[in-house]
């Protein structure tokens, strides 16, 4: 089974083909990081935009790089939420269009338990339950408990930024520029 991944949550156009719920065959990510570095973070109204242009293109590169046509796809997947609302109408859209045109179904995806899911696409993923998961994305930094496939406990969350966007803020108050992690990173090195 080949299902076409498409995820425009925040600030990267993405777009993937799995084969089997577990084995990548093209991953295709157009970032938007020399855009955002100007306004010392993601700017949600020009992250949208940039979506439009770029996920036509990301698309059909993942398809090229998995050597497959769109007759081989079983199915496409979307990131449905949490995130910027105008990147996910994008993605979104783009994604029912051609779930439409092709006569394929669409799947929602939670964009949160996509993050715990990655860890199955490891050639080695989890082998038993309970699992501790901690999720740093975005405006999401979430500590759970997984249960069983589909049965999580939310131990605890953050209040208010992740940690990513955590240091995006000091570093602008510093001057370090955008994106903050790694220019913290380098000046801690440095002593």
């Amino acid at each position: 089974m080949l299902v076409l991944g498409i995820e425009t949550s925040c600030d990267e156009t993405s777009a993937a083909v799995v084969r089997d719920g577990r084995f990548i065959l093209s991953n295709v990510v157009a970032s938007q990081i020399e855009i955002h570095r100007r306004y010392g973070g993601v700017f949600p109204e020009v992250a949208s935009r940039q979506h439009i242009l770029s996920i036509v293109p990301v698309v059909e590169e993942a398809l090229e790089k998995a050597g497959v046509d769109w007759e081989d796809l079983n199915g496409v997947a979307v990131t449905y939420g949490p995130g910027l609302a105008g990147s996910l109408l994008v993605g979104v859209n783009v994604a029912k269009a051609i779930a439409w045109a092709r006569g394929l179904p669409l799947i929602g995806v939670n964009h949160i338990e996509a993050h715990i899911y990655a860890n199955w696409l490891l050639d080695e993923p989890p082998s038993g339950f309970p699992l501790l998961c901690l999720v740093v994305s975005g405006g999401h930094t979430s500590l759970f408990l997984m249960k069983d496939h589909g049965e999580y406990d939310e131990l605890g969350h953050t209040l208010d930024d992740a940690a990513g966007e955590a240091f995006d803020k000091i570093a602008r108050l510093l001057g370090l520029g955008f994106p903050g992690g790694p220019a913290i990173e380098q000046e801690a090195r440095r002593g």
